[in-house]
């Protein structure tokens, strides 16, 4: 996907084929917020920023490295739910096919939870991210910083749907139990990217 132009990707995710679908779109929603936060980070270096350009590097650093994992991400979920069809495509007209069959697509399914569980991981890196540069980034550029946060909101609310899409289909207790707490802390997530976007809007209209 990463060669793609934006054009070819669109058209593949709007073709009537298995993927790439959401969980491609939420690790690239997870990519352009890291990507904004990197440009943010960007603006926010020289004399003027001096006092925190340790904070400044360390976001830019890390946001540079998580734009490169959600693309891997959106590659590695597509891949996995192309697994999950070929699974549901195995044959099961004896009992031994049958059951070899359910297993395969037990864990296919549970193997296509992964690239979205970590995709709510980067946005919790992201907004946690945000929280941090807020305060010190460029004024010009703090708009920046709510689109960032909304765009990794997005990101880790279509994650959760397709973790939950899927997790029903797990038969690992394990697994169960590690998504279904990757799951449950999106809600906090989300509140806290609303926090971060009502702060920018704060800053922006005392500056207006």
């Amino acid at each position: 996907m990463r060669d793609q132009s934006i054009d070819d990707f669109l058209e593949e995710l709007a073709a009537r084929v298995p993927a790439p679908g959401g969980g491609a779109v939420a690790a690239m929603h997870a990519a352009q917020a890291a990507a904004l936060l990197a440009m943010v980070a960007r603006y926010s270096v020289g004399p003027r920023f001096a006092e925190n350009a340790e904070l400044v590097e360390r976001v830019l650093v890390k946001a540079d490295a998580l734009r490169v994992d959600a693309l891997e991400l959106a590659e590695d979920d597509a891949e996995a739910f192309l697994a999950v069809t070929g699974a549901y495509d195995l044959p099961q007209e004896t009992d031994e096919e049958a059951e070899e069959r359910s297993a395969t697509i037990a864990n296919a399914l549970a193997e296509a939870a992964e690239p979205p569980a970590a995709v709510i991981v980067a946005a919790t890196h992201l907004i946690a991210m945000a929280e941090e540069l807020l305060p010190v980034a460029n004024p010009n550029v703090v708009a920046d910083i709510g689109a960032a946060v909304e765009s990794a909101r997005a990101a880790a609310l279509t994650a959760r749907l397709n973790i939950e899409v899927n997790v029903a289909g797990v038969t690992d207790d394990d697994a169960r139990r590690r998504l279904a707490a990757t799951v449950d802390g999106v809600g906090a997530l989300a509140q806290r990217a609303d926090e971060v976007t009502a702060s920018v809007r704060q800053r922006m209209s005392r500056s207006a």
